[in-house]
């Protein structure tokens, strides 16, 4: 199991953050690397929806179920249901944290992927380099 990890501060007050981020159906009105990204079968705010992704720069997506959201901690799992990479299986988990002494937010978001050693680079790049621009989006949302 490898794990692809990113994280940022934010300038924003972590509730507000949190706001934005914990719509699960909502990824592409602040992903830029995310072209839609709807609900397929349940309530966005409960655990068991269904999201269909589709990702900006290629004709493919993802299905991710929902699978913890606990507002208390500011925290959202998701389980890469289907998808066209080289993984046997994708859980990720993003989570916003207040910085105590600025007011900004402290925003992590991982996944593990379990994944062939041959295939454990380029993988975990993709999806680093994903959550990388999500992150760096949502920072100059907040900035601005």
């Amino acid at each position: 199991m490898s794990r692809a990890y990113v994280s940022t501060v934010v300038p924003g007050e972590a509730g507000r953050v949190w706001a934005v981020i914990r719509d699960f159906g909502g990824l592409a009105g602040w992903h830029p690397g995310i072209a839609r990204s709807d609900i397929a079968t349940g309530d966005p705010a409960a655990v068991g929806a269904v999201r269909v992704v589709r990702f900006a720069a290629a004709d493919i997506g993802t299905e991710e179920r929902l699978v913890t959201l606990d507002d208390a901690g500011r925290t959202m799992g998701y389980e890469v249901a289907e998808h066209p990479f080289p993984a046997r299986r994708i859980t990720a988990v993003i989570r916003v944290s207040p910085v105590t002494d600025s007011g900004a937010a402290f925003v992590e978001w991982w996944a593990d992927v379990d994944v062939d050693a041959a295939d454990e680079s380029d993988s975990v790049g993709f999806v680093t380099d994903l959550y990388g621009a999500g992150l760096a989006a949502l920072r100059e949302r907040f900035a601005a």
